[in-house]
């Protein structure tokens, strides 16, 4: 139902919202414990008042997100963490059916990406989320007078405001969330630096986010983005995933699962020992360049596979990005390379002609290929994550003020609630310790 009121937003056209408002209320049908968030929240209020700016993927388990937030009372606006992860129906239904602000556009340019942050910024938030740690990004860079490393975008707006005024913003910040692994290195990089200005809570680090999410949702929605912009049979295929982490766990598990071979790279030995303990066959990038079929990053680390390997890899290899920013893979080096490339030989797959001949394709443009080829994560497994994010926002909010200016971890209760009740959704019941039990494993008096 429209709310019938003016709603900011910059979208590519409202007139999608039917079609986005079914596939949110079907995602929302196995998201049943963000579902019971949102229940409380819509009766107690406790974000009523807060401003929150939030940059996120625009998918239709996002919007049961946004939904949750907007129950809980506060005001706010969403913006794409990536430009070829939005669904653009999902984005015209929040505006349209759901009076959210949102500014998300599917292939956005990076101008457009940038104003975007700046209505973000323009919100004025007391709470951000963040899935990258761009909207943070801007707001320090702002706030310490960096504009110089800062989008022309960001530093077009942030002059027309004094410096007072843009501390004045960070100042208000309560607290943010971060989704993923690369903003979370990014904020630790921040507080290790001394400019980190409030608190952020490490969604990402949640048990209930990275043991799911990352490794059942990133394995799966990775797979699936690959074969649908290829439709290519992975059983019997050579899969090189670069990275042994929860997503590259995920990736190499379901890779197999499909039949395929499975070789994965690393820089961690701890990681690369597991890897090889788990049957997989663990090389150098630069070996693996030779001898694989389709290449998989999964790291959130920059130029993982570069010009030297592609040039080592075989006519007709496969490339694409499940990490976070489309770094991971050195394009320009393997443009450079080529003598000509054609754009969407398929859908959402480029080829590279090499100067010796071979033909690599790209997937996805190098960006997230679940999300650029596919639709992401499933619902079920998002439905963990965002009850995180909307559990661990109440958790800002109700501490507000006596937390310290670090990342910091969800709290446990929020953990235990939300596998609790994801247990409970699944009609799974488990034991519990009894008092003798309790009693042993917290004392110390028992021995031999």
């Amino acid at each position: 139902m429209s709310t019938g009121k003016a709603i900011k937003s910059d979208v590519k056209d409202l007139k999608m919202a039917v079609l986005g408002k079914k596939r949110i209320m079907w995602a929302d049908t196995d998201m049943p414990v963000l579902a019971r968030v949102r229940e409380r929240f819509a009766k107690e209020k406790p974000l009523a008042g807060l401003r929150m700016s939030a940059c996120l993927h625009v998918t239709a388990e996002t919007a049961n997100l946004a939904r949750t937030l907007q129950a809980g009372g506060a005001d706010l606006v969403l913006i794409a963490s990536n430009p070829l992860s939005t669904q653009d129906d999902v984005a015209a239904s929040l505006v349209h059916d759901f009076g959210i602000s949102v500014f998300a556009i599917r292939e956005e340019d990076n101008n457009t990406y940038y104003k975007h942050i700046v209505a973000a910024l323009e919100h004025s938030p007391h709470v951000t989320m963040d899935d990258g740690a761009d909207l943070v990004s801007a707001l320090i860079f702002m706030a310490l007078n960096r504009l110089d490393e800062v989008h022309p975008e960001v530093k077009k707006w942030a002059e027309k405001h004094s410096v007072e005024s843009r501390r004045k913003i960070l100042d208000q910040i309560v607290g943010s969330m971060e989704e993923t692994t690369t903003g979370v290195n990014r904020l630790r990089a921040m507080e290790k630096d001394g400019v980190l200005q409030f608190p952020v809570v490490s969604v990402n680090d949640a048990q209930t986010k990275h043991l799911f999410d990352n490794r059942y949702g990133t394995g799966q929605s990775t797979l699936d983005g690959i074969v649908r912009a290829t439709n290519i049979l992975l059983a019997g295929r050579k899969v090189v995933v670069c990275g042994y982490g929860w997503c590259g766990k995920g990736v190499a598990q379901r890779a197999r699962g499909m039949g395929s071979l499975v070789i994965v790279t690393e820089v961690d030995p701890i990681r690369a020992l597991e890897a090889a303990m788990d049957g997989f066959e663990v090389m150098p990038i630069s070996k693996a360049a030779e001898v694989g079929d389709i290449f998989i990053t999964v790291t959130g680390n920059a130029h993982v596979i570069i010009g030297d390997h592609f040039s080592k890899m075989k006519h007709g290899a496969m490339v694409c990005n499940s990490g976070h920013f489309d770094v991971e893979l050195e394009l320009p080096a393997l443009k450079s390379q080529s003598s000509a490339v054609i754009s969407e030989v398929r859908p959402n797959v480029d080829e590279y002609q090499l100067k010796n001949g071979k033909k690599i394709y790209v997937i996805g443009q190098g960006r997230l290929v679940n999300l650029a080829a596919a639709e992401g994560h499933p619902p079920s497994v998002m439905d963990m994550s965002f009850a995180t994010q909307a559990l661990a926002t109440e958790f800002c909010i109700v501490n507000k003020g006596k937390l310290a200016n670090k990342v910091i971890d969800v709290p446990l209760e929020v953990e235990r609630y939300v596998a609790t009740h994801k247990l409970e959704s699944m009609g799974i019941s488990i034991d519990k310790l009894t008092a003798a039990q309790n009693k042993y494993m917290t004392g110390w008096e028992h021995g031999t």
